[in-house]
This record gives C-alpha cells, sequence and structure tokens, in this order.
C-alpha cells in the first residue's frame, strides 16, 4: 500500500499548478476516491487535499524568497487562479502575507554568514549547464540527522528494494533531491539514487519503491561541500549575493546533492535573469 501511496503523493507534486482533483488521482490508481483519501491519510497524516495545499504554500515559499516573479505570477505556477484566494491560504498557512514573507526572506538571506568576517570566504561556485540524466530514485519522507556524506550513503543502503538493485546500476554517482532545503517543511522529502544510463535499465526489473526519474538539462550553481551542514548558508549566500552577479536567481526547484568517493557537490537550479 505504501508504493501506491507514494506514487500518489508524487502525483500531487507533479500536479499542483492542476486544476484536476482527487478523482482524477483515484481513477489512474484503480481506486475509489474514499479509499484513496483514507489511505492516503493512513500514509502521510493528511487527506490529498490537504497535503497537495501544503505543498503548494511551501513552493509559493521557496518561489517567493528565492525569485523575482510577481505575486500573482507565483500564486498562479502554484495552482491558485485567484490573487485574494491564495493571500488568505498563505496567511493561514504562514501567518504573514505573500508580500511580508518575502520581505521578511529577503532580510535574512541578505544577513548570510559569509557577511560575518568570522565566517572565513564565500563559496567558490560556478554556473554549469548540466546535461539532461537519469536517475534511479526512491522518495524518503523523513529529516537527516546525520548531516555529512555518510548519511546519505547509509540511507541508500537501507531504502527499501536496493537490495534489489544490479550491482551494475550502483556503480556510479548518487544523487539526492531535497525538495524544500533549505527552508522549513512539513513534508519533508527527499528523492535519493543512482545516477545512470537509461539503456542499463532495459531489461531490469526495478523495485516497486523506485522511478526512473528525468533530470533535464539545466543551469546549476555548483558548489564544492563537505558536509550537508554547509547547504543553507551556501544558499543563502547565493541567493542574496553570488547569482545576482552573475545575472541569475535561484529556480526555487528542488537542491541537488550528488556525491561519490571523490566528493561531494551542492547543485543549486538558476535561471537567467
Amino acid at each position: 500500500m505504501f508504493n501506491e501511496m507514494m506514487r500518489a503523493e508524487i502525483w500531487l507534486q507533479d500536479h499542483l499548478e492542476s486544476q484536476q482533483g482527487i478523482e482524477d488521482l483515484a481513477s489512474r490508481l484503480g481506486y475509489s476516491t474514499s479509499q484513496v483519501r483514507r489511505r492516503f491519510k493512513q500514509c502521510f497524516g493528511l487527506s490529498p487535499s490537504a497535503y497537495r495545499d501544503t505543498l503548494r504554500l511551501e513552493k509559493a515559499a521557496r518561489l517567493l524568497a528565492f525569485t523575482p516573479y510577481p505575486i500573482q505570477t507565483i500564486a498562479m505556477r502554484c495552482g491558485y487562479q485567484n490573487h485574494s484566494a491564495f493571500s488568505r491560504a498563505f496567511l493561514r498557512y504562514h501567518n504573514q502575507t505573500p508580500r511580508q514573507y518575502r520581505q521578511e526572506q529577503r532580510i535574512k538571506l541578505y544577513r548570510n554568514p559569509y557577511r560575518q568576517e568570522h565566517s572565513g570566504d564565500p563559496p567558490a561556485f560556478e554556473i554549469r549547464k548540466l546535461p539532461t540524466r537519469q536517475a534511479l530514485v526512491t522518495r524518503i519522507y523523513q529529516q537527516l540527522r546525520e548531516r555529512h556524506t555518510n548519511s546519505l550513503r547509509k540511507l541508500a543502503q537501507r531504502i527499501r528494494g536496493s537490495d534489489a538493485l544490479p550491482e551494475r546500476l550502483k556503480q556510479g554517482p548518487n544523487i539526492a533531491l531535497m525538495h524544500n532545503t533549505p527552508l522549513d517543511s512539513q513534508v519533508e522529502r527527499i528523492d535519493l539514487g543512482p545516477l545512470i544510463d537509461k539503456p542499463s535499465t532495459a531489461g531490469v526489473a526495478i523495485p516497486a519503491s523506485f522511478r526512473l526519474l528525468e533530470l533535464p538539462a539545466q543551469r546549476h550553481a555548483c558548489v564544492s561541500i563537505e558536509c550537508l551542514d554547509e547547504i543553507p548558508a551556501v544558499v543563502q549566500y547565493l541567493v542574496s549575493e553570488g547569482l545576482p552577479r552573475k545575472r541569475c536567481f535561484a529556480s526555487g526547484e528542488a537542491v541537488r546533492v550528488e556525491w561519490c568517493d571523490s566528493g561531494m557537490t551542492m547543485q543549486l537550479p538558476v535561471l537567467k535573469e
């Protein structure tokens, strides 16, 4: 049951802009709407509608904090057809209007740790257009207690179905997509698994808890990091100072962490101004 509800949760994330309802989700899964509501709440503690509202409002927070988009544009990108309805929903969830939230976050970003003399030099980064790639990922719903590479490595070994993956699919770099980092979230989600060549999955039975994820060609700000604890400060610096100097801004999409035996790289999706 959990794998089916995980697919339902991913469907909700992928259709935040859509007006498709839970009936469409139930039809896709082959269940009644009441079955989907009941099973989804058993797994995630929220109804599908409430969960999607949470995803929409947390996405809105990222876009307000990291992008220059007008509030009306952000409302539309988060599935709200009406600016007033969006503002009311945002106020209920975040206890601030969208405009107040954006102003507060910009002040916080401007006070990034690298502005303090004792914090050392800002991180070196470069903007790279990463090619289209594929990853074989599973989704986990927990915060990482250990904030270093080994925590990701251990987690990758423990996730359901990983033992069933052929060894040849585990030889390359691994990737983690952290959907809300560095902002707080009520619905923590991380996609985790190996980067692969798509032909290498031919004839391979993929465990039910995994899915093939295509990562489109896109620009990223790439920074070598020693541990996951660095990510919030690095993102703050990039958003407030580093990226504007290169006439770029963070897109609000998931932060990626790619690692192998030689080290770990944070990749922040960016767009040109």
